[in-house]
């Protein structure tokens, strides 16, 4: 599982930046080493359980927020810093430290291994912002969003759905 392009680039990135990935899991290596063990997925909801195909499926780690919750205008993309303040999905206070972060204007919403609980998903969700993390590609990028913005309008009878990549 971790020689596959798009998870091995993550765990590159994570050693580049000083953090050990076999502690710290990317989340589509998280997933695939459930299937292989014969572990179900989880079942949460139509939305994290899509953003759990796609990330199966695409070898990537993908974050997705409720975009309702998300402070400011914009997100950044850095490194976490030692001592920040992370309460990850289901994982209780996570140390981010040397992992790529995305932030907000209050703090840290999502990492390739877990989204943070304050800009979680849920079933009032109305507006998602959907992060995909590629450090390496597996999956032809274009493939993974035209996957995701089709299994969104068949599953969730998303609208109006808007794609910005960076490069």
């Amino acid at each position: 599982i971790n020689k596959r392009p798009a998870i091995a680039a993550t765990r590159a990135a994570y050693k580049a930046l000083g953090k050990e990935p076999n502690r710290y899991r990317p989340s589509s290596e998280a997933l695939c080493r459930r299937i292989v063990k014969g572990m179900e997925l989880y079942f949460i909801s139509d939305l994290v359980d899509l953003i759990n195909v796609v990330s199966v499926a695409s070898g990537y780690s993908i974050g997705g927020f409720d975009a309702d919750k998300i402070a400011g205008d914009t997100l950044s993309l850095g490194a976490g810093r030692e001592g920040e303040d992370f309460e990850a999905i289901g994982r209780g206070q996570l140390n981010i430290s040397c992992m790529p972060v995305y932030r907000d204007e209050v703090g840290g919403v999502g990492t390739p291994t877990s989204d943070n609980e304050r800009t979680k998903l849920s079933d009032d969700t109305r507006r998602l912002l959907m992060c995909i993390n590629v450090y390496g590609e597996e999956m032809p990028v274009d493939n993974t969003v035209a996957l995701a913005t089709r299994l969104l309008e068949e599953y969730c009878s998303a609208t109006d759905i808007k794609v910005t990549t960076y490069r």
